[in-house]
Formats: structure tokens, C-alpha cells, sequence
């Protein structure tokens, strides 16, 4: 390198820039390139990577230098590869490529070892107040207890405790980081790039891309650069390199300024370029190491964890206060009362070793207490739930990136979804073409193809010029694959593009022979065209190309209002051109457009124009704009790509997703509102719409001069101009107010107006789906009570609380909604790898119900953590509760620090476990979103934690206070401290097993009685429950003074009563259940009475016989009636008639008086 810079700086040929470098080829492998050049002339890798360094500066001059003024076709030579046809491909010579330059992938950060792990967890301020305790108790008690031979049993159970509490968490985090580990590599596996091998276009992951390939890019599907590079060719290419640079506007790239650099997006155009670096390498690989390579990824708190860390605050302070009370109380009543009391009965206290003993025991108590009480359980149960959810997810077709997109996805009100390929099949295939005054449809005719019946109708010029469009005006990345297995063609690409590719496959013609010898479009001449690449800004694309007999023509395809607007003639069926009017463009809009989008047709206009005057791709008149028409952003149109004269109208069939119609029906019944946002037309958007349940009968209305006999209500479906008109401040004239900082001014209050109604939007562009998401997320009408009301009587519910979005995307220009929405979804199949980088889940088959598939597994991750916490708070709540009572009256909580640690281990680690494994059922589906602003404990939850709790307080004080007596065993506070009692004994075993049968309740959230539903379903709840059962039993027949329990175990008679308790809690919880509904329908009744309108009102009448006013009412609707304020005229008489339909059984319409 030193050599390399001193030779660049004048002081050395540039033949000498090269160090001698070593290298090593794989066994067997002659080190020569493509072209037969030896690896060893290669340019080096510090070369190619100072090139990149200098090439704002020196770059351009280091290339010549380099390659003698040859430029990149040069280089490429160079490195053994081939501007024209790339590498070879094969095994050997990729593989000495990445000893040489470098894989193009980042060493992976290891994950943490588990010993790693282990020391994580002991960092936990309990577990180490815990291990002190016991490490101070343990030489206390051989030195000054009372039984040296057994004293150290109970701080050996608490290492123990603590180890085993320590290993469950570690091994969780282990299985944990390896699932991510695992998602990360499916991820990557994602990101497919092409690349130019053996003259033919290959797809490839990133990481299989080496230096010497020729990659292709354009700005639709291919935009993320993943390594530095020169460009070979291309047209138009801009690149936004403003994450390298800062700059915000999108750089050029051209033979002046050829350096593509790796992580920036290429925003508009397309081209291909020479790979020179890749990976740690490359420029911003070499960043990522210096800057990111030490540095972790903070995770942003998800809502679920929100809601959690507050309840954990809460829970922490009241078992922080009952373990100061404990600890106090045991001290007052323990040590400081008795010393006081002076000398008893058995002699004078020893203060000093009392206080020294005791002391210890009353810290230990009240810090297991405070061990008990805090639920540091529910960041596992959270991670436990979020991992299994995603790993099932992945499963169903969700590559979930974040895993707080899971829990997220669980609140989602409002899916905004794309239409092609997630509603639709994305399997496209032209079905219908009108050209030269006739439509042919595939149809039509069950014995010939589409493509058959306009070779054999149509003129063959005409046919011909059909095909010749199509083939040149397609990008390069679109093109047909045939499995030789199977002889299947598949679809690589743009869907649109490769259905009229394969249109002209059935009319006979190969397009890579058309494109091959059509100068200006094949690769050795593409210098000689000029292409318009399509975007979403213009939604059109072109391809000027050279005519044999002079000057160029201008082939164009796209959106067929925008190209025929621009239309000035149509082709006739003998090929002649005839003038193209007004009248006849509406007619066109209206007989041939309006039908093929009825029958959920894309329609693409195919047309041409012929300029000869044009001598060169880089002629003036081809960057030429317009100065009155636009395209449909607003920015002037090339004037190529105005004066067309119309060729064909293709409908274009993607049949919706079988399982999509389903799918938004339980999105619906979810209080899920499903929105189309869409780049077709708005009637083809329609009619998929309709076809999918989007836009159901409560949204549209009768339309007698509709082809369809009914249209949608207003503003149930808009175009992207009038979205954009509704909701941004306008100027008289009509277009956009722009704010200070030169953006559309946005008008939430108009917003608010507009989206409660929306169900499609058609034609919209990508800065529409980002208005979308962030006025939705903005939107305060839930707290707006008339406009609710309002609402609401016209069909619409609006969720009580922030709108919390998904969005699809798969574009490019897509990446800034799916990072301002909630949840963004990307497109796995069809998305571009900057969709892929912003969003939160890659839907790995592109499908809509997959999306559903995510709703269902977030609210499942919800309630698994609801489930978690009401068993969590049930134990806090017994737990502190005998703490408390037995430190107050004998000065000893009855439950041991070791045995309370055990529960500690039931309810964190082991429950977590069963209970967050929970597979979702369809009843989640049934229910709302969850609010983001109601607490996670309802009061279902209240009645059944302070329920059980009641019943196990209940049974525990029990067997405290009576157990003994009951029992016919020694009083567990009289028996010698260092002696485990059968009485306690029992009463540790009642509470676990009450806390085991409990967790089988907290299953249900919703007070069903059938609490055994489903729990075959999940192996793991069956299993841990078990696996507790057994490890119980175990602790109580055979734990001994280790576990604080009694010597031999239990009697059958004392495991009866412990079984019969616990097996009791699953009968008392139907009781609760019962509580629960009859409360809800009392509830329920006053709320109608307090709603229910008044039963009363007015008339006033008049009549032959006379005039008059009664007012009428019902105190009571359970009452009788009641009448009052009956006035008259002074000479009137009143219909009697009248007057006993008033006092009736409630106000009759009454036509007529009977006198009258």
C-alpha cells in the first residue's frame, strides 16, 4: 500500500503502484480468469480500494492510470471478467475471488457463550442480595447455631436456588440469541441481487456477489447497491448517496463520474456496473467495522413493555413496603420487645447473640419476600412469548425482524395493503388487447391462445411492431425462466412486464433475440438508446432507439390514461395512423378502459413515436420537457413521450388470492379495517375491492349509468390527485400549498374528514401511503364524540383510541411509510431490499393473509402475557400476605426463604414457559384490538387474581392457625428452628399445588368455564405442569431439611388434603366465573336503563271538534304509565280517539281525528 501511494504521488511508474502481495488459490485451481489471464496480473486489492478512497478527487485519473485510459471495460478485462457477458460462474474461480478481494457478507457477531450468560444473570440486585445473605449465613451457623451438623443445609439450598433460577434464565437467552441468529441468516438469504454470469442474467444472494461481477441495477427492484463499483453502462442513473454524503440531492452517475458506492440506492434510471469491492472492503463496509462493529443495537420498548414496566414499578414498591414491614416487625417483636422485657422465665436474653442470629434470619426472610414479590419474571415470559410467536410466524410466512413488531401487530386497527401481489395472486397474464380497432381476448376463443389469435389475425407488421415494443421497452431484470424439470415458466422480474413478455412468447417470437438485434437495446450497442425507466412519479416507461433509415424511435408502455392523454393517433387494423380526437380518447376511456378495469384488468397502453430529427441518444431533444404537459406528480413530461401515437391497450389479469376474501372477513370481524392503497386505476381497484370484501354493501350505492349497476359512496374510494386535494391546503387555481420546508402543507382536520370513509385509494403514489400512515397515526377522532355519533350512524366504528397502522410496500420510494407506520410489511418476493431494510416483517410469500397470520400471533403474545401475569400476581399476593402475617405473629415468615425461592422458580421460569407458549385461537380474531391506553390487567383478571388469592390465603391461614390441631402434629413455631415440621410441611405443599391447578385456570382471560380447552394443544404447558408436579413430590417425600421440609415427606392423608385444595381452586374458579357473568349482566342492564331514551313525548293537534297539545310519559320504563300537561283550547273538544292512542301503551301515529 505504502508503495501503491508513493507511485500515485509521482514517485513510481504505475506499474510499480502493485505490492507483491501473496496469494493462495484453493487446491488444484490454475489462477486464471475468465479470459485466461493469470490472477496474479490482477489489479490488487488495495488498488481497487484506493480507487473508491480517491474517487471524488483522483479517482478518475487513478482509473486511467490503471487501465491505460481504458476505462472500466478495461478494468473489468482486468480482473478476468467481461463488461459484455461477466464471469464465468464457475465454482473455482468464485471461490479464488473471495480469498483474494473478500466475501461480500460482515464476520457476524458472535453470540454470548452461555458462561457469558450465566455471569448477565448474577448480575441481578436480588439474586446477589441472596447469594451475600447465604454466604454470610453459612459460616454463622457453623460457628453459633445452634445444630452445627445441619447448619449447613438451608444457605447450601439457597445456592442452589439461586444456580438453578440463574441456568433457566441463561439457557433461555441462549436458545433465544440463536433464534435470532437463525432469523438474521433466513434474512439475508432474502436479499437477491442479478448479476450478469456466462452472458446470461443470474440471481444471487448478496453475499455470493464477488469483485469482477457484472451487476445489474435500475430503480424499481433492484435499487440497493450492496458493493462499490464503476459504471459500465447505463442511462439516467442517479444515486442517493445522502447516508454517505449527506447529500440530499440524488448524484448522476455517468463515464465522469463512474463510482457507485455500496449502501446507497440508485433513485432513478438503470445500468450496470463492475464490482471492485465488497464487504469490509467496500466504503461502507469499512465504516460499519470502524464505527458499528463493537456497538449493540438498543430495542426500542414496545407498548406491551410499556404497560409491564409500570406494573412492575407498582408491584416492586408494594413488596419493597412488605419487606421493610417484615423486616421491621420481626426485629420490634423478635429482638427489641424481649430485650426490653428483661429476663424470662428461662433465664436472662443474650442480646448481642440474639441480634446476631436472629438478625440474619429476619433479612434473609424479608428479602426472599422481596424476591417473591417482584416480578422479574416478566421480561422472560415477554421474551419467551415474542420468540416463540416469531419462530411459529416464520413458520406461517413472516419473517419478523424487530420482535416488538409482534406484540405491536396485536393492537393494529388499520391495515393499509397493496393490491398487487399480496391481494392478488401476482401471477399476471394478459387477457384481453385491443388493437387496431378490434379486442381480442384469451377468452374468446377456448382453442387458440390470446398470443395465436393476433399472430393469425392481425397483419403481420402490425404483429410484429406489437412484439418489437414490448421486447425493447421491458427492462432487462424482467424475463421468462423455464424449469427443465418441469418445463414450468416462471416469472423473474416485474410481473406486469414478464405477463406481456410472455404474450409475445405466444405469439412466436423469442424477445432476447428481438432485444439482441434491435441496435440500441442489446448490450453491445445500448450506448446507442436512450431509456426512460418507469416510476411510480411518472408511471410510464420508454426506450428510444435508432431506426435503420435515420432518426429514432420513442416505444413507451404505461398507465392508459396517462399514455393515451398523450396520444395524438391510433394504429387502424391496415397499420395506418388516424388522427386521435378528444371524443375518441374518451370514447377509448369509456368502451375499452372502463370494461377491462371492471373485470379487475391492469390496463397498459402501448404506444410509439418516430423522431427524425434525432441523431444521437445524447441529443438535446430527447431531455427535452414539455412546457405545459405533466407527468402525474406534477414535474414537467419529456416531450419524447408526448405526440404518441397509440398501438395497443393490453388488460393485464391477476386473479385475487383465493384465501384473501376469507382473510379480510376476519379482519373485519377482528375490528380490523382493511384499506386498498394501489398504483392501477381506480376501477380495476374497485372491482378487486369488491371481489375481496374491502368495499362491502354498506359502501356503495345504486348507479344505474355504472356498468357494474352500482358505484362506491363518496369518499369510499379516491384517486391520489383528489386524496392529495382533500387533505393538503390548496391555491385558487388548484394545485398544493407547499409549508416552509417546500413540502404539501398537510391538514390533519381535513384528514379526519376523509379517512373514516376511505377504503380504496387508486393511482396513488408512495408519498400517499407516508400521508397515509402519518395522518392516521395523528388522527384524534375517537375523542371526538358527534363526530363518533355521526359515525356510527352511518355504518362506521371508529377504534376508541390512537389508530395503530400496518402497512405493505415493496418499492423503493415505500421505505419512509413502512418506517412511519406502526408495523411495516415488506414484500418478500416482489419487494426491493431498502422495503425489505425499513420495515419490521418480510412476508416471505407476499400474501395478505399471512398479514393476518401476524394479527393473530400479536394478540396471542398479548394474552400470553396476560395469562403469565394474572398467575404471577396471585402467588405476589399470597405470598407477601403469609409473610406479613407470620412475621407479625411469630416473628418467622412460615413459609422459608428456600421453599419460597422454589415458588419463586415455579412462578418465573417454569410458567413462563408453559404459559407463554400458547398457540393463538381463532377466538382472537372475535375480539377488538387491544386499546394502547387501558390497562393490561381487566377486570376479569382483578376478579380471578383476588379470588384465588382469597381461597389460597383462605386454606393457608388455615393450615397455619388450625393444621396443627387438625392434623394431629406439633405446632410448626413451637418445633425447634433448626427442625423442619410436618406442619409447615403442609402447609408449603397446599400453596404449591393450589399455584399449580391455579395456572391451569389462568389459561382463560374472559371467564370461560372450560378451562381444560385447547391444553392438549400446547405440549409444552402439559409438560412443565407435569414436569412441576413430579419435581414437588420430589421436594416434599425426599427434599428434607435441604428444602425446609419435613423428614420422610407426607402422610396419604396430608397429600389428600394438599391435592383436594389444590384440585378445589379449578371448582372455585367456575364460581368466580359465575361472579363474573352475572356482575356483567347487571352491568350491562343499568347501563341500558341509564341509555335507554325517555319514554314520552309531545303532540299537538287540531281538528273540527277542536285544538289541542298533550305531552305524555313514562317515569319508569318498569312502571306504569303516567300522563300530564293535557291543555286545550277554551272551545275545543278533543278527538277521543286522538287522546286514547296518546295514553295507550305508548305514541301511535294516528292519521286522522275520527270527527274530523
Amino acid at each position: 500500500l505504502a508503495r501503491y501511494r508513493a507511485a500515485k504521488q509521482g514517485r513510481a511508474v504505475a506499474s510499480e503502484r502493485a505490492p507483491s502481495m501473496p496469494r493462495q488459490a484453493p487446491s488444484g485451481f490454475q489462477q486464471l480468469g475468465d479470459d485466461g489471464t493469470d490472477s496474479e496480473s490482477w489489479p490488487q486489492k488495495m488498488q481497487l480500494m484506493e480507487l473508491m478512497d480517491e474517487r471524488e478527487s483522483g479517482g478518475l485519473r487513478l482509473l486511467s492510470d490503471l487501465t491505460g485510459g481504458g476505462g472500466a471495460e478495461k478494468l473489468a478485462s482486468m480482473l478476468g471478467s467481461s463488461a459484455g457477458s461477466g464471469l464465468s460462474g464457475e465454482a473455482a474461480d468464485l471461490d479464488h475471488r473471495k480469498v483474494l478481494f473478500g466475501a461480500n457478507a460482515f464476520r457476524e457477531k458472535e453470540p454470548k457463550s452461555y458462561l457469558e450468560l450465566v455471569w448477565d444473570a448474577l448480575h441481578d440486585a436480588v439474586l446477589i442480595m441472596l447469594l451475600v445473605l447465604a454466604a454470610v449465613q453459612l459460616p454463622t451457623e457453623l460457628v453459633f447455631g445452634k445444630d452445627k451438623s445441619t447448619a449447613w443445609i438451608e444457605p447450601t439450598a439457597l445456592f442452589l436456588s439461586v444456580f438453578i433460577i440463574v441456568n433457566v434464565s441463561s439457557a433461555t437467552d441462549y436458545v433465544k440469541e440463536r433464534q435470532f441468529k437463525s432469523l438474521a441468516a433466513k434474512l439475508n438469504q432474502s436479499n437477491k441481487k442479478v448479476v450478469v454470469r456466462r452472458g446470461e442474467q443470474t440471481e444471487v444472494t448478496d453475499a455470493e456477489i464477488v469483485v469482477g461481477d457484472v451487476l445489474a441495477f435500475n430503480a424499481h427492484s433492484l435499487a440497493s447497491l450492496p458493493c462499490d463499483g464503476v459504471l459500465l453502462s447505463g442511462s439516467d442513473v442517479k444515486v442517493d448517496e445522502s447516508s454517505l454524503t449527506g447529500e440530499p440531492d440524488p448524484m448522476p452517475k455517468t463515464a465522469e463520474a463512474p463510482f457507485c458506492v455500496s449502501g446507497t440506492d440508485v433513485v432513478s434510471g438503470s445500468g450496470r456496473m463492475l464490482v471492485v469491492a465488497v464487504g469490509p472492503y467496500s466504503v461502507s463496509g469499512k465504516i460499519k467495522m470502524a464505527v458499528y462493529h463493537d456497538e449493540e443495537e438498543d430495542d426500542e420498548a414496545s407498548p406491551l413493555f410499556v404497560k409491564l414496566n409500570g406494573i412492575v414499578e407498582d408491584v416492586f414498591k408494594v413488596g419493597l413496603a412488605a419487606a421493610v414491614f417484615c423486616f421491621l416487625a420481626m426485629v420490634a417483636l423478635g429482638i427489641v420487645y424481649p430485650s426490653f422485657r428483661g429476663c424470662g422465665e428461662e433465664g436472662c436474653w443474650d442480646f448481642l447473640e440474639v441480634e446476631w442470629l436472629h438478625l440474619i434470619e429476619y433479612m434473609l426472610t424479608a428479602i426472599t419476600v422481596l424476591a417473591v414479590a417482584v416480578p422479574e419474571g416478566l421480561p422472560l415470559a415477554v421474551n419467551l412469548a415474542l420468540a416463540f410467536s416469531s419462530q411459529q410466524m416464520m413458520a406461517q410466512n413472516n419473517l419478523v425482524k424487530h420482535l416488538d413488531a409482534c406484540e405491536t401487530m396485536g393492537s393494529a386497527t388499520t391495515i393499509c395493503s397493496d393490491k398487487t401481489g399480496t391481494l392478488t395472486a401476482n401471477r399476471m397474464s394478459v387477457r384481453a388487447v385491443r388493437v387496431g380497432g378490434v379486442t381480442y381476448s384469451a377468452a374468446g376463443d377456448s382453442k387458440r391462445s390470446l398470443g395465436r389469435q393476433l399472430v393469425e389475425l392481425l397483419p403481420e407488421k402490425l404483429a410484429h411492431l406489437l412484439a418489437h415494443l414490448i421486447c425493447v421497452d421491458t427492462m432487462d431484470e424482467s424475463f421468462l425462466e423455464v424449469n427443465e424439470a418441469t418445463g414450468a415458466t416462471g416469472f423473474k422480474g416485474n410481473p406486469t412486464e414478464c405477463a406481456l413478455l410472455s404474450l409475445v412468447a405466444e405469439m412466436g417470437y423469442d424477445y432476447a433475440a428481438l432485444r439482441h438485434d434491435t441496435p440500441g437495446r442489446s448490450l453491445a450497442t445500448a450506448a446507442r438508446g436512450k431509456p426512460f425507466m418507469f416510476s411510480s412519479k411518472r408511471k410510464m416507461m420508454s426506450w428510444a432507439v435508432p431506426l435503420p433509415r435515420g432518426g429514432y424511435r420513442v416505444y413507451c408502455k404505461g398507465a392508459s390514461e396517462i399514455v393515451i392523454a398523450r396520444c395524438d393517433a391510433m394504429l387502424s387494423a391496415s397499420g395506418e395512423a388516424a388522427p386521435l380526437s378528444d371524443a375518441k380518447r374518451q370514447q377509448l376511456m369509456e368502451t375499452v378502459v372502463r370494461p377491462f378495469a371492471g373485470e379487475a384488468y391492469r390496463t397498459i397502453a402501448l404506444a410509439y413515436r418516430d423522431l427524425p430529427g434525432v441523431k444521437s441518444a445524447s441529443s438535446k431533444e430527447l431531455e427535452a420537457t414539455h412546457s405545459t404537459m405533466t407527468n402525474a406528480d406534477g414535474s414537467a413530461a419529456y416531450v419524447a413521450e408526448t405526440g404518441l401515437t397509440l398501438l395497443a391497450l393490453t388488460g393485464i389479469a391477476d386473479p385475487l388470492r383465493p384465501e384473501v376474501p376469507g382473510a379480510i372477513e376476519r379482519c373485519n370481524r377482528a375490528g380490523i379495517d382493511v384499506r386498498m392503497v394501489t398504483g392501477d386505476n381506480l376501477d380495476t381497484a374497485v372491482a378487486i375491492a369488491k371481489n375481496c370484501g374491502i368495499l362491502r354493501p354498506q359502501d356503495l350505492e345504486p348507479d344505474p349509468a355504472h356498468a357494474a349497476g352500482e358505484r362506491p359512496k363518496p369518499k369510499r374510494a379516491l384517486e391520489g390527485r383528489e386524496f392529495r386535494a382533500l387533505v393538503h391546503r390548496t391555491h385558487a387555481d388548484g394545485s398544493l400549498a407547499l409549508d416552509e420546508e417546500g413540502k404539501p402543507e398537510f391538514l390533519q382536520t381535513q384528514f379526519d374528514k376523509v379517512w373514516p370513509y376511505l377504503r380504496v385509494l387508486a393511482r396513488s403514489s408512495p408519498a400517499d401511503k407516508l400521508t397515509l400512515a402519518n395522518g392516521l397515526n395523528k388522527s384524534t377522532v375517537f375523542a371526538d364524540a358527534q363526530q363518533v355519533e355521526e359515525l356510527r350512524r352511518e355504518g362506521i366504528v371508529v377504534f376508541p383510541d390512537r389508530q395503530v397502522v400496518a402497512m405493505t410496500g415493496d418499492g423503493t420510494n415505500d421505505a419512509p411509510a413502512l418506517k412511519r407506520a406502526d408495523v411495516g410489511f415488506a414484500m418478500g418476493v416482489a419487494g426491493t431490499q431498502i422495503a425489505k431494510d425499513a420495515c419490521d416483517i418480510v412476508l416471505l410469500d407476499d400474501n395478505f393473509a399471512s398479514i393476518v397470520v401476524a394479527a393473530k400471533w400479536g394478540r396471542n403474545v398479548y394474552a400470553s402475557i396476560s395469562k403469565f401475569l394474572q398467575f404471577q400476581l396471585t402467588v405476589n399476593i399470597v405470598a407477601v400476605s403469609l409473610a406479613i402475617i407470620g412475621s407479625i405473629v411469630f416473628q418467622e415468615s412460615p413459609i422459608a426463604a428456600v421453599q419460597m425461592l422454589w415458588v419463586n422458580l415455579i412462578m418465573d421460569s417454569l410458567a413462563s414457559l408453559a404459559l407463554s407458549t400458547e398457540p393463538p385461537s381463532e377466538e382472537l380474531l372475535a375480539r377488538p384490538p387491544v386499546n394502547r391506553s387501558t390497562s393490561i390487567v381487566t377486570r376479569q383478571m382483578w376478579i380471578n387474581m383476588l379470588g384465588q388469592a382469597a381461597y389460597q390465603l383462605g386454606v393457608t391461614l388455615f393450615v397455619l392457625f388450625h393444621g396443627a390441631e387438625h392434623f394431629h402434629v406439633l405446632d410448626g413455631h413451637d418445633v425447634d428452628n433448626s427442625k423442619p415440621s410436618v406442619h409447615y410441611t403442609i402447609l408449603f405443599n397446599a400453596f404449591v399445588l393450589m399455584t399449580l391447578c391455579n395456572e391451569v385456570n389462568c389459561r382463560k382471560l374472559e371467564g370461560e368455564f372450560n378451562v381444560f380447552a385447547g391444553v392438549c394443544s400446547n405440549a409444552w404447558f402439559v409438560g412443565v405442569l407435569l414436569g412441576t408436579l413430579v419435581l414437588q413430590v420430589l421436594a416434599v417425600q425426599f427434599g428434607g431439611r435441604a428444602l425446609r421440609c419435613a423428614e420422610g415427606g407426607l402422610t396419604t392423608h396430608q397429600w389428600l388434603f394438599c391435592v383436594g385444595a389444590g384440585l378445589f381452586s379449578l371448582v372455585w374458579q367456575q364460581a368466580l366465573n359465575c361472579y363474573s357473568l352475572l356482575s356483567r349482566r347487571v352491568d350491562a342492564r343499568r347501563k341500558r336503563i341509564k341509555k335507554k331514551p325517555a319514554h314520552g313525548g309531545a303532540v299537538k293537534f287540531m281538528s273540527r271538534t277542536g285544538n289541542g297539545f298533550q305531552e305524555f310519559r313514562r317515569s319508569n320504563p318498569y312502571l306504569g304509565k303516567s300522563l300530564s300537561t293535557l291543555r286545550f283550547s277554551p272551545s275545543s273538544k278533543t278527538a277521543p280517539d286522538l287522546i286514547s292512542a296518546v295514553a295507550g301503551t305508548g305514541p301511535v301515529a294516528v292519521s286522522r281525528p275520527s270527527s274530523y
